[in-house]
């Protein structure tokens, strides 16, 4: 993996290669470099990513350092949102969600995107599902709550309930699950045997915070992810008697699969992106 770069200025002996980063407070632990920089072995670009340490105030200014050689940046916490004002062009979509998780040149400056809804999609997919979910369960309230139920939109899910501690950040997800077409409802995050029985059940929570639903998840019979990764298995996956589990591994993949395709506009190799995550 990439050395992280300690603050917010722009690697200055980069020279004309191509480069990109993931950018976010805290980053060291980031697996992205990892992941981008097989894309690009498999590709045969001699391109560079690095992981930069940069918090909501030194954004603006890295941004304004950005030059042309730039491909493109991943964001992470917390700067998912506050980038919005700093973009020319932000997609509907994660302006909806108020989550942009890619940046990409544009010719007006600088372009948001989001690839958490794509990899949130494919790791569900790839975990088993079968067919149109007609249940569904998100527990959390957070920003990848809102691209979890994008996500479900996407594949066209029935009923979705959301599971949270704190009600009126549940209602938010809810109400935006509604404006995509989803039929949804809010309960708090209490253990419920009918909501674990959900086709498809996304927790955006830590790993430990899912523990209380160890027991209802032993009798599931859908396909689980855990957008947590680290400890890997949490609680919950440890448990989970359902037809299929995807971590936020595989979620993290997918998203980064779909920003090399936007950065780079081919197609990267999956099998060598995957083998490049730590185990």
């Amino acid at each position: 993996m990439s050395d992280v770069v300690p603050d917010a200025t722009v690697p200055a002996s980069l020279g004309s290669r191509r480069h990109a980063a993931v950018l976010g407070s805290p980053i060291a632990h980031s697996l992205s470099p990892a992941l981008h920089l097989a894309a690009y072995a498999s590709l045969g670009l001699d391109w560079t990513y690095t992981a930069i340490e940069v918090d909501e105030q030194g954004l603006p200014g890295f941004l304004a350092g950005l030059d042309d050689t730039w491909a493109g940046l991943s964001l992470t916490m917390p700067l998912k949102e506050c980038v919005i004002e700093l973009l020319a062009v932000v997609d509907d979509e994660a302006m909806r969600l108020r989550s942009v998780n890619t940046v990409l040149p544009d010719p007006t400056g600088w372009r948001g995107t989001n690839t958490d809804v794509y990899g949130i999609t494919e790791a569900v997919t790839r975990a088993g599902l079968q067919g149109v979910p007609r249940t569904a369960t998100v527990l959390g309230s957070g920003a990848t709550a809102r691209s979890a139920v994008a996500a479900l939109a996407r594949l066209g899910a029935g009923s979705v309930v959301v599971c949270a501690r704190r009600p009126e950040a549940a209602t938010e997800v809810a109400e935006l699950g509604q404006e995509l077409g989803l039929s949804c409802r809010v309960q708090s995050l209490d253990p419920d045997p009918e909501a674990a029985a959900a086709e498809v059940v996304i927790s955006t929570l830590p790993g430990e915070a899912g523990a209380d639903w160890q027991g209802v998840g032993a009798q599931a019979t859908g396909v689980l992810l855990d957008a947590s990764y680290h400890p890997w298995p949490t609680p919950l996956a440890s448990t989970w008697g359902g037809s299929g589990i995807a971590s936020g591994r595989d979620m993290l993949l997918w998203q980064a699969v779909e920003q090399v395709r936007l950065m780079t506009g081919r197609e990267p190799a999956v099998a060598a992106m995957s083998a490049a995550l730590p185990t």
